[in-house]
């Protein structure tokens, strides 16, 4: 089976990402502990993934939430779930 891909040739980062949150709550932690920093093109990539629901990406005062993790997007050359410690 061959890798979702997103309009632009690349694999969307949705599902890695909700992986890794996956994980990371089953480990104990709560999704508000959590931040995604990515690259400005993986952000790019969620907010037009035609596959993602409504409610997984929401976008409130000014800050943009992935399955409810806040994200932030830049300054990284590899997106990655950062939790505390």
């Amino acid at each position: 089976m061959k890798p979702e891909l997103a309009p632009s040739g690349r694999r969307s980062p949705a599902g890695r990402l909700r992986e890794q949150i996956e994980r990371a709550e089953a480990s104990g932690l709560r999704r508000k502990q959590m931040m995604l920093r990515l690259t400005h093109a993986d952000a790019s990539l969620l907010k037009r993934d035609p596959e993602l629901a409504m409610s997984d990406i929401s976008f409130a005062d000014g800050v943009m939430r992935f399955l409810g993790v806040k994200v932030e997007a830049g300054g990284v050359t590899v997106s990655e779930l950062v939790t505390p410690g």
